[in-house]
């Protein structure tokens, strides 16, 4: 079975949330000019890209990215496609099985991103009905095609604050265009940043 690669390179400048800092890879030393090696410097945020949401990330005291629990991040999962016109992910929307564990959403944004689309405001989102009934399910890790997994106007983010305080793992800036929905198995590891709120990942998928 193949690997499919559902990360977003990091690169400069690339599409970030607002008000997150920007990518920036700044050559300290290049071949080109004489240098005997290649070295970057990389600075960007900690939700650059495809990323994962620690608890830590909304929740006072609250464990970092570097003690979560492998288990979450790596196994089965489920693909599961949203309708394009659909522009908030329900209750309904959710899978009839109730046992899987590890789900990613496949919405009309991956296609817009595959399109080459910059950061758009209006992006498909978990709603927080569907968070609470994940919770209900114990779904241990829920991913999502969207630099953030709600689109929450109001500063008070339910969606994250539901999933990380049960536990769940958020997945966030995953590239699904290519992906077909059903079963696969999923290798998602951040970068053990220390008490980090959150890290850029790498996410493939097994399968098909």
């Amino acid at each position: 079975m193949a690997y499919h690669d559902i990360s977003i390179p990091i690169r400069r400048d690339m599409a970030t949330f607002p008000g997150d800092p920007p990518v920036r890879i700044e050559p300290l030393r290049d071949l080109a000019r004489g240098d005997p090696y290649r070295l970057c410097a990389l600075a960007m945020g900690t939700h650059s890209g495809t990323h994962v949401d620690a608890p830590r990330h909304f929740l006072e005291s609250a464990p970092g990215v570097d003690v979560l629990d492998p288990e979450a991040l790596l196994g089965p999962c489920s693909v599961v496609e949203v309708p394009p016109s659909q522009r908030l992910i329900g209750e309904s929307d959710l899978p009839v099985d109730r046992g899987a564990r590890r789900l990613l959403f496949r919405t009309s944004n991956s296609r817009r991103w595959a399109e080459g689309a910059p950061y758009f405001p209006d992006y498909v989102a978990l709603s927080a009905a569907a968070a609470r009934e994940l919770v209900r399910r114990g779904v241990q890790l829920v991913g999502i095609d969207s630099l953030s997994i709600e689109n929450d106007q109001t500063g008070q983010y339910p969606v994250h604050r539901t999933l990380l305080q049960a536990g769940a793992v958020v997945l966030e800036g995953l590239r699904l265009a290519g992906i077909s929905p059903g079963e696969y198995e999923l290798v998602c590891l951040p970068l053990r940043i220390e008490s980090g709120d959150g890290a850029p990942a790498r996410a493939l998928l097994r399968g098909r």
